[in-house]
């Protein structure tokens, strides 16, 4: 038997809104696991670039007898100089927008430890505990904290000189 209704083709509002709603969800999943998997990245750099310095920072030492002054690691011309093994840009934050080669002060220093991301934090002092002795001479620097903030609840990761 033949019906006489006419049938009708398509999918209802309600199917539609149900099938954009299901790609919402997985599209928000997809981007936050991204952002995550991003933010890990960045974290691993940080963590690596802040053992390359160290290792720079310790083999300067080992041959001059002093760690340099905050003014002299900020300076581009004075790393490539000085420590010639060091990558420029193991000196920048992955997040930062300062470019080392343009510019100096891409380092931050401070006696307190960073709370936000954004910058590498070396703080020079001597054997006092002072850092304006150390930029003063910078032949008196004997110790160094450096450290970094890592993001996602990260914490912080902090190297102090060997000496």
């Amino acid at each position: 038997m033949i019906s006489l209704k006419k049938r009708q083709e398509g999918f209802t509002l309600i199917e539609l809104l149900i099938v954009i709603v299901v790609i919402g969800i997985l599209a928000t999943i997809v981007l936050i696991t991204y952002n995550g998997i991003q933010a890990k990245a960045r974290n691993a750099k940080r963590v690596t670039d802040l053992d390359a310095i160290q290792t720079q920072l310790e083999a300067f030492y080992t041959t001059n007898g002093y760690y340099p002054s905050y003014a002299d690691l900020n300076s581009p011309s004075w790393v490539k100089t000085n420590m010639p093994s060091l990558e420029v840009t193991a000196l920048l934050d992955p997040s930062t927008t300062c470019t080392q080669s343009s510019s100096t002060n891409c380092l931050s220093s401070s006696s307190t430890a960073p709370t936000t991301v954004g910058n590498y934090d070396y703080y020079p002092t001597d054997s006092t505990g002072s850092s304006a002795n150390c930029e003063a001479n910078d032949t008196t620097c004997s110790q160094y904290t450096l450290s970094a903030f890592l993001e996602a609840g990260g914490g912080l990761d902090t190297k102090v000189s060997l000496n």
